[in-house]
C-alpha cells in the first residue's frame, strides 16, 4: 500500500508540476514520486510508460539549476499488473536547487514541508547558500541573477580599466558555475543594499530636517553620499589680524575615508542599511557587522587591519579608492591632528561607529578638567589613573569617569593592563 509523507509523493498522472516536488526533495533530505499513483494509494498505472519516462528526464534536464540529474533516477516498475514510474530523488549538494525561469526566489525554489512541496522564504534560501558556499558573503552566490552594470562600467572607463567577462571572473563577480556572485550584487545597479543620511538640527534628533536614501551600485551610492555631505560642510572663516583662514567643517579626508571604511569593511550579510547622521556638532555613519572577530579599536588605531570583504576591498583598490589595508583610520586622526576634539570609533555587537567632530562648533569643546590633562599628557607621554587624582585633586571615582570620558571622546588611548595600566594621547600613537 502507498502513503504519501515527508519522503513520498504519490501522483496519478504525470504533469510539469513534477519538477517542483523534485526540486523540494532534492532542496531537503531526498524522496521519491511514484508516478500512477492516486493519493489515495491506489494504483492507476501509467499508459505509453516510455514515452513518458523520456518527458520526465527532459523535463527535470531542462528546468532546473545547478544540473541535479546526478541526484535523480528514473525507472519503470510493474504494480498490480500496471505500469507505475519511480523517481529516487536524493539530497543535492549545491542547494538551493531551483526552477531554470524563475531564479534563486521563493518562486522559483521548493522545499519539503509534512507532505507537501511549498516555495521557500528568503532567509532559507540565504541559509542554503551559506551551508554550500560557505561563509563569505561576497563568494556566494547572489540571489538575483537577472543583473546590470551601468555605473560600473562607467566607473570603470574613468579609470581606463577593462571590464568584460575576463575580468569579472578574474575579480571575483562570476564564479565557476557562471553565475553571478554576492560581489556582483554589490557593484551592479540591482544592489539592494543603500544609504540612509538624514540631517538634524543641534546636537541630537529632536529637530528633524531632512532625510535621503541613496541606491544602486555601491559606487553611486558612495558617489552620491559623498556629494550630500559636502553640502553640509560649510566653510567658516576666522581671522589673524589681517589673515582670512577658511576652515570647513570636517576635513574632506576625513569624510571621504569614513564613508569609504563603511563601505568596503561592513558585513553585508546583515540586510539592513548604512547609516548617516548630520547633527550641528557632528556627523556620524553607522555601519552593520562592527568590527571583525579578534579585532579591537586600540588595534584599528594602531593601524592593524583584517579585511572582511577582501575582493570587494581589493576592487576599491586597483579602482584606486583606497591606497592600502590599515590606514583609513590613521587618515581620519591626522585630519584632526590640530583638534582637541578627535573622531571618536565605537564598536558594538554587530554595528560600528565613526563619530566625526565638527571643527568649527563650539559646543563640543572640552571641560577644563579634560584640558588639564591634555595640557599635561603634552609634556608627558603618558600618564595614570593616580597621577590624575594628584593633578586635579579628586578620587579613584571620579578619576575614572574622567578616564571613561575622555577614552570616549577618543582623545585618550589606553596602554597596558592592570596595573601597568597607563594613558596617552590618541595623536601622538
Amino acid at each position: 500500500m502507498f502513503k504519501e509523507g515527508y519522503k513520498v509523493e504519490l501522483k496519478e498522472k504525470y504533469t510539469q508540476d513534477l519538477k517542483k516536488e523534485v526540486i523540494a526533495f532534492i532542496n531537503c533530505d531526498g524522496g521519491t514520486i511514484y508516478e500512477g499513483i492516486a493519493d489515495s494509494g491506489e494504483v492507476v498505472g501509467i499508459n505509453d510508460v516510455d514515452e513518458v519516462m523520456l518527458a520526465i528526464t527532459n523535463l527535470l534536464r531542462d528546468n532546473i539549476l545547478p544540473d541535479a540529474m546526478m541526484f535523480i533516477r528514473v525507472e519503470s516498475l510493474v504494480e498490480e499488473n500496471k505500469d507505475i514510474i519511480k523517481v529516487t530523488v536524493e539530497e543535492g549538494t549545491r542547494k538551493p536547487y531551483y526552477l531554470k525561469d524563475k531564479g534563486m526566489k521563493s518562486s522559483g525554489v521548493y522545499v519539503r514541508q509534512g507532505t507537501s512541496s511549498a516555495p521557500a522564504s528568503q532567509d532559507a534560501i540565504r541559509q542554503m547558500i551559506k551551508l554550500t558556499d560557505g561563509d563569505s558573503f561576497e563568494n556566494s552566490r547572489s540571489i538575483e541573477q537577472n543583473l546590470h552594470f551601468n555605473t560600473m562600467n562607467e566607473e570603470m572607463k574613468k579609470r581606463n580599466l577593462e571590464f568584460g567577462q575576463v575580468q569579472m571572473h578574474n575579480l571575483g563577480f562570476i564564479n565557476n558555475d557562471e553565475m553571478y556572485t554576492n560581489l556582483a550584487l554589490l557593484t551592479s545597479d540591482e544592489c539592494i543594499h543603500s544609504i540612509k543620511l538624514a540631517v538634524f538640527q543641534g546636537n541630537d534628533k529632536s529637530v528633524f530636517i531632512d532625510r535621503k536614501e541613496f541606491k544602486g551600485s555601491i559606487f553611486k551610492q558612495l558617489n552620491d553620499a559623498y556629494a550630500t555631505l559636502e553640502l553640509y560642510n560649510r566653510t567658516s572663516a576666522s581671522f589673524d589680524g589681517l589673515l582670512r583662514i577658511d576652515q570647513k567643517d570636517y576635513p574632506e579626508l576625513s569624510l571621504r575615508e569614513a564613508l569609504l571604511n563603511a563601505i568596503v569593511h561592513r558585513d553585508y550579510s546583515y540586510s539592513g542599511d548604512t547609516f548617516i547622521n548630520v547633527y550641528s556638532n557632528k556627523i556620524e555613519i553607522v555601519s552593520l557587522g562592527g568590527l571583525v572577530s579578534g579585532m579591537s579599536i586600540e588595534a584599528i588605531l594602531l593601524g592593524a587591519s583584517q579585511a572582511r570583504n577582501e575582493k570587494l576591498a581589493a576592487l576599491f583598490y586597483r579602482m584606486q579608492l583606497i591606497e592600502s589595508y590599515g590606514i583609513g583610520v590613521g587618515k581620519i586622526m591626522s585630519s584632526y591632528n590640530k583638534c582637541i576634539n578627535k573622531p571618536v570609533f565605537e564598536n558594538a555587537d554587530g554595528a560600528f561607529r565613526v563619530t566625526l567632530p565638527n571643527m568649527n562648533n563650539d559646543t563640543i569643546g572640552l571641560s577644563k578638567t579634560h584640558n588639564l590633562v591634555v595640557e599635561y599628557l603634552k609634556n608627558n607621554k603618558y600618564i595614570t589613573r593616580l597621577s590624575i587624582e594628584e593633578l586635579l585633586d579628586v578620587k579613584v571615582t571620579r578619576a575614572n569617569s574622567i578616564i571613561g570620558e575622555m577614552l570616549k571622546l577618543g582623545i585618550i588611548v589606553k596602554v597596558g593592563n592592570g596595573k601597568n595600566t597607563k594613558y596617552m594621547l590618541a595623536d601622538q600613537l
